[in-house]
């Protein structure tokens, strides 16, 4: 990919080498894998068909947590900054940035000669337009709280925008990277980006027919270098046993599977999978603002009877690493630092008798099917767990578009999810446990420690400083539980032969396909 000039200015350089520590010893993939990296030289075109499990939900960048919906609009979409394999903030359609000395202004310098899919020209209107929009409650985007940061946003000309903080940001040049922050056309709206994207990225949208299949072709225009493929077809195929049977049937070529046990039935002669290491985090969701989980006690006694390690052997083969809040390689939390680090039947009901609740409680509990394909089974795992501690899980299973509008609005007391996440820890949590965070209603918990200590993991880039302050936001995590973090897993990338070029990453991104060739 083609990133123009490198950011050589000394505040940015700083933000580098921060977003570089962040994933300093890990890697993108397990082994090296023959999807990395082709034998042959590549050659334009082709016709690649990727098997995903669900539609996705919304076609709106802003509004996106679908993981099904993020894989597509990465593709389309263009923002100011972006990862590379490594997952270290790179150029994008900002070729360059200048942070001042005190760190209160950050000028972008922006690529010239981006076009939007519609043809039109992409300048510094169009940023203002887009970050503006973002920064707008009424507009509901779920990144906003990324931009809780910036005071002002101006452009002196075309080609440069300026952004004005409230205070420094150490993690604003990652969270802009993510497509929650896709640039769009001034000219568009809300209502129109819903059904037609209109991005910067390799490819632009060709068809869709719903629930079927979304196919996306070559953009011709794009800045860098452009998309071997001719076209990209996301096929909807109910679920991951049933992408296998395409892909050896050859209706199939690339699928991205979440359950190792399906995983292991794909590979073959022609097949390759390569199984890679995830930021994300399958969690166990406890909304403190509904009925008996307002009580501390009542949630500290819910994750005092998990056992996570059981969780991950059942529904993930033992395929991952218990975890706790933060995933972020340099801040990983330490799993052992919470009140119960392993599971504590005795103390779960100590925490059930301070709630006045020996008699146990009963808790509803939403639960996706489709999105990824170990949720029912983490989710009768857990049911089975905790009704040894006279706690019951009321499960309802939602198909992934009916669990994401429940999520979103915060419309359920527990929800068993797998959320992404983010390099920077900021990204992946100020906005749930913030107060002003615009997914706090999701996360059900915030305090005025946590608003503090967020504040000052932004307000900081000395590494050593940030681990020290997210080392505290996880331990106030896990002291309350508002969560109960259970694993990390992989992601498994099966290609037919003749696919060559796509990286996996660790944060999910299928950004990649615009390397990927077919002979």
């Amino acid at each position: 990919m083609h990133t123009g000039p490198h950011a050589r200015r000394a505040g940015a350089a700083i933000a580098a080498a921060l977003a570089l520590a962040l994933l300093a010893g890990c890697s993108s993939s397990s082994s090296t894998s023959p999807t990395a990296s082709a034998s042959v030289a590549p050659k334009p075109g082709g016709a690649l068909v990727i098997g995903v499990t669900s539609d996705p939900d919304t076609l709106d960048p802003w509004k996106a947590t679908q993981f099904q919906a993020v894989n597509v609009l990465q593709n389309l979409y263009g923002t100011l900054t972006e990862f590379d394999k490594d997952l270290a903030v790179v150029p994008g359609l900002a070729t360059s940035w200048d942070v001042s000395s005190d760190g209160l202004t950050v000028t972008f310098h922006l690529r010239q000669g981006v076009t939007f899919a519609d043809g039109s020209a992409f300048d510094s209107a169009d940023v203002v337009y887009s970050l503006t929009k973002i920064k707008d409650e009424a507009t509901a985007a779920v990144a906003r709280a990324s931009l809780a940061s910036v005071a002002s946003i101006a452009a002196p000309d075309a080609s440069t925008v300026v952004l004005t903080l409230k205070a420094p940001d150490a993690a604003l040049l990652a969270n802009l990277a993510v497509i929650n922050m896709a640039m769009v056309s001034s000219t568009d709206s809300e209502a129109t980006l819903a059904t037609t994207p209109d991005g910067t990225g390799p490819f632009v949208m060709d068809k869709r027919t719903p629930n079927e299949s979304i196919t996306l072709k070559r953009n011709e225009k794009y800045w860098g270098d452009k998309a071997y493929l001719d076209t990209v077809e996301f096929r909807v195929i109910p679920d991951e046993t049933s992408i296998v049977s395409a892909m050896q049937s050859g209706n199939v070529q690339l699928a991205v599977f979440d359950d190792p046990l399906v995983a292991k039935t794909v590979e073959t002669g022609t097949t390759t999978v390569t199984k890679t290491p995830q930021l994300s985090y399958h969690v166990l969701q406890l909304n403190a603002t509904k009925g008996d989980l307002t009580d501390v006690n009542v949630r500290l006694a819910i994750a005092c009877a998990i056992d996570r390690q059981q969780v991950l052997d059942t529904a993930a083969l033992g395929e991952g690493e218990v975890t706790g809040p933060i995933t972020s390689p340099a801040y990983r939390s330490d799993p052992s630092s919470r009140p119960c680090p392993t599971r504590d039947l005795a103390k779960a009901a100590n925490y059930l008798a301070k709630a006045g609740k020996s008699g146990g409680v009963t808790i509803k509990t939403i639960v996706s099917q489709g999105e990824y394909s170990t949720s029912v089974n983490e989710a009768q795992n857990l049911k089975s767990q905790l009704a040894d501690a006279k706690i019951t899980l009321d499960l309802e299973v939602l198909e992934s578009g009916a669990y994401v509008d429940r999520w979103v609005a915060g419309d359920f007391d527990a929800a068993v999810a797998l959320n992404g996440g983010r390099p920077d820890p900021d990204g992946m949590y100020s906005r749930y446990f913030t107060s002003t965070g615009n997914l706090n209603k999701v996360a059900g918990y915030s305090s005025p420690e946590l608003d503090t200590l967020f504040a000052q993991g932004r307000a900081t880039s000395d590494p050593a400083e940030r681990k020290a302050i997210y080392t505290k936001i996880s331990n106030q995590l896990e002291d309350n539980a508002p969560w109960v973090w259970l694993f990390t897993s992989y992601t498994y990338t099966a290609t037919a032969a003749g696919v060559s070029g796509f990286v996996p990453m660790a944060n999910g991104s299928l950004q990649y396909l615009r390397t990927t060739s077919m002979s």
